[in-house]
């Protein structure tokens, strides 16, 4: 086959988890079949809306087609990106087009694949298509210093209120004009969504929580709904080694963002007693990693010193950059995740995870099973959760080799067998066409 897949990014530019997944599923896909992306790039020295091509740099026969979007990300229809988008179609004429995320690039790109009659998958990754935000947290809430508020569910008015007050003008007077011209906004987002939703033939669901929730609250028929757990190259994730003498030693992989929590883990790991050591991984974002580490300076002096901050790893070398350098991975993340990376990568490495009760995390990490569950958003029952292996290091160990919970030999779905569920989808979907 001959397949186009559809990302906001891709690594080493983009790290994050779709991303990642991405390209793990494209590396597996070229084995037996011809492989395209189409990504974007902000380049703020390059006009907007140039295309150019360039290949992945681990698996060259995977050409990438990168357009360059630095001024109108922020957008969810760009016309000329589905011009270039089309062009793409007819240059190629893929067999079968998997989107991952169309954030920073046009939610009508569903259309432009539709119209050329093309069978589309759509893998979710998180709630973009229900929550114009993506993970159904208000950046102005009610209470101000309710940092990143949960939000129950998308309505138009609350949207344009609670996350899109950043484009008010600011004068008061202008207040109800400006939450009225929002309010329309997202409702023509939250339409024109719906109306692309239904051209997609298959979503793919990485975790139970997620298929159930667009299910129940999008009103995604179950017809069209795939619950699918992501694969991986286990391949990379064999052969830890922890190495000895030091401390217990907790790790953060991600990017330091308020949505991941890094900033309650940093606050938790000031209130466990005892010899443990944190080490945070992550490409640094400026003001916002100097904020995180200054949160972590005015800890105790003991608990300071105890941070340690490290760079970005390549994928390829979690093991050893990572796995063999912690005895238990945190997942603090306040907002709902589905499927972490992470959370697979740590427990097929046969490293315990503590996270929260909540969503994806709590479907794959199982309290005293394979790690601990913390009450969601509680920075005190995190550090109870952590206090909990620093008093019996060797609880922690046990824990970790259980391994994947879903799985009865501890192992997380492989890239070989996950891109045959992959394909089997693929060719369902040709065969309706």
């Amino acid at each position: 086959m001959k397949i186009l897949q559809v990302i906001h990014g891709y690594p080493m530019r983009y790290n994050a988890g779709s991303e990642v997944y991405t390209q793990t599923l494209s590396h597996g896909l070229a084995q037996h079949h011809e492989v395209h992306v189409f990504t974007r790039e902000e380049n703020a020295f390059a006009p907007d809306y140039t295309l150019r091509e360039e290949f992945d740099a681990d698996q060259p026969q995977i050409k990438l087609h990168i357009i360059n979007l630095p001024n109108y990300k922020d957008r969810y229809r760009h016309t000329i990106v589905d011009q270039r988008f089309t062009e793409l179609l007819d240059s190629l004429k893929p067999d079968v087009v998997h989107i991952g995320h169309l954030n920073h690039l046009s939610t009508s790109l569903v259309k432009q694949a539709a119209q050329h009659q093309i069978p589309i998958v759509y893998t979710l990754h998180d709630y973009w298509l229900m929550c114009p935000r993506g993970q159904f947290m208000q950046m102005f809430p009610e209470e101000p210093h309710n940092l990143w508020a949960a939000c129950e569910g998308q309505a138009d008015r609350k949207c344009a209120e609670h996350c899109y007050a950043r484009y008010f003008s600011g004068a008061e007077a202008e207040y109800e004009q400006d939450v009225n011209y929002w309010t329309d906004w997202v409702a023509r987002r939250m339409a024109h969504v719906r109306e692309m939703v239904d051209l997609v033939d298959v979503f793919i669901a990485p975790a139970r929580y997620l298929h159930n929730r667009y299910r129940d609250d999008f009103g995604l028929p179950e017809s069209k709904l795939r619950y699918l757990d992501y694969g991986f190259d286990v391949s990379r994730l064999q052969g830890r080694k922890r190495l000895s003498g030091e401390p217990f030693t907790f790790g953060y992989i991600g990017t330091h963002i308020p949505a991941k929590g890094i900033h309650q883990l940093i606050q938790a790991f000031g209130k466990v007693n005892g010899d443990a050591k944190l080490r945070i991984w992550g490409r640094a974002r400026g003001q916002e990693t100097d904020a995180l580490r200054t949160l972590a300076q005015v800890l105790p002096a003991d608990k300071a010193a105890h941070i340690e901050w490290r760079s970005e790893y390549r994928n390829q070398e979690i093991v050893q950059d990572v796995f063999n350098h912690v005895d238990a991975i945190v997942v603090p993340s306040v907002w709902v995740e589905n499927s972490p990376l992470v959370i697979h990568e740590a427990l097929q490495a046969r490293v315990p995870v503590i996270t929260a009760n909540a969503g994806g995390m709590g479907e794959y990490v199982h309290h005293q099973v394979n790690g601990l569950c913390f009450e969601h958003r509680n920075l005190d029952d995190m550090a109870v959760q952590m206090q909990v292996f620093v008093d019996d290091p060797a609880l922690a160990q046990r824990l970790g080799q259980h391994g994947y919970a879903q799985s009865k030999d501890g192992n997380i779905p492989d890239l070989a067998s996950h891109v045959q569920d992959i394909e089997a989808i693929y060719h369902k979907v040709l065969q309706h066409d």
